[in-house]
């Protein structure tokens, strides 16, 4: 018996965090991604579940974090069927990488946000810092030649920070004191986000393996988007 199903727009709103007509630009995303093709490695076999529903389970796993065996009473579907589903509609989930490169009239924002993960194969080392993900991650290639404003934990990347005081200096100088003002009220954005994004509480204990932490962390930016848009 199916208890959640997205024909029920109570349903949507409730274990997405978006309205229905958001929730609807989001199962066109995936329908255009390649959604509705059946799963390659069972060919012949339909899916359980509509797309829509499928586009929920996958939404509600980010946005609740329910494991598993949890989601799969709620659909009507097994253990087995709710893991092929969010492998493989997952990664269909994730925002379209940009077009374009950004360019040296461009400023951007970079910060980092811990994503704890139960599969310690792609967890990073503790003392893997904001310096080394920025460079490790492809962050810095892809920002191009613009102007990228970060936090005091980006010393030596020659990224724009705030200043510092140096030994013995009681105070800044006024005029620092006033741009590292204006650096603050800039980087808060990201900050807002990166708050606003952990409503998906995927992203405060990822359960997923391998691959599953990479497409968690594309696809929540996506449907936050979407609910930021309407």
């Amino acid at each position: 018996m199916q208890v959640v199903s997205a024909q029920r727009c109570e349903f949507v709103e409730v274990f997405t965090g978006l309205r229905p007509c958001q929730f609807q630009r989001l199962v066109k995303a995936v329908h255009r991604a390649g959604g509705q093709a059946l799963d390659p490695g069972r060919p012949g076999r339909p899916w359980s579940l509509s797309l829509e529903d499928r586009v929920l389970l996958v939404a509600m796993s980010c946005r609740t974090n329910l494991s598993m065996p949890q989601l799969a009473p709620l659909f009507g579907i097994s253990t087995a069927a709710v893991g092929r589903i969010v492998q493989r509609h997952g990664p269909l989930l994730a925002l379209a990488p940009a077009k374009r490169r950004p360019g040296s009239g461009d400023v951007l924002v970079v910060d980092g946000t811990l994503v704890p993960t139960r599969d310690r194969s792609v967890a990073a080392s503790s003392n893997h810092n904001d310096c080394m993900a920025f460079a490790d991650s492809g962050i810095k290639t892809a920002c191009g030649k613009a102007t990228v404003i970060a936090d005091g934990g980006y010393q030596g990347t020659g990224l724009l920070i705030p200043h510092r005081r140096k030994a013995g200096q009681k105070q800044l100088e006024r005029w620092k004191e006033e741009r590292n003002a204006s650096l603050r009220r800039v980087r808060a954005r990201v900050e807002h986000v990166f708050a606003r994004m952990k409503n998906w509480k995927i992203l405060r204990d990822c359960m997923l393996k391998g691959d599953g932490v990479h497409w968690a962390t594309s696809g929540v930016p996506h449907m936050h988007n979407l609910a930021l848009t309407g």
